[in-house]
């Protein structure tokens, strides 16, 4: 499976950005899905997770109750609706695929990583 993430830019301080994570084949859609970042200098630490039908979703205490995680399977693709955008939240952001149904908050369960987008938040 491969992943593209898209949708990374340039925004100010309170604002918003939806990015998105499109797999190369459906069986993505049998699998858990999560959103990591990495910020320069920083190890890469969870965003969100969200179950391969979008029952289930997980988010880091950070980011609660400002980004959102969704999914249609129709296009396999993930998306991740930022808001309220804060300059800790910069990052290059990762989507990746989970070996199970489920996402998880651990970076050892996954095995399909995306390249990356980067997000950029002014202040």
């Amino acid at each position: 499976v491969q992943l593209q993430a898209s949708g990374g830019g340039l925004v100010q301080a309170g604002g918003s950005l939806k990015i998105s994570c499109r797999a190369s084949k459906r069986t993505f859609n049998n699998n858990g899905v999560g959103w990591f970042r990495q910020a320069p200098g920083k190890e890469r630490e969870f965003v969100a997770a969200i179950s391969w039908n979008g029952g289930v979703t997980n988010y880091a205490d950070s980011v609660k109750d400002r980004f959102t995680i969704s999914r249609d399977n129709a296009k396999s693709t993930v998306y991740l609706q930022m808001n309220s955008l804060k300059p800790e939240d910069t990052a290059v952001y990762y989507c990746a695929a989970a070996r199970t149904s489920y996402g998880s908050r651990r970076l050892n369960d996954y095995n399909y990583w995306g390249k990356g987008t980067l997000v950029t938040v002014s202040s």
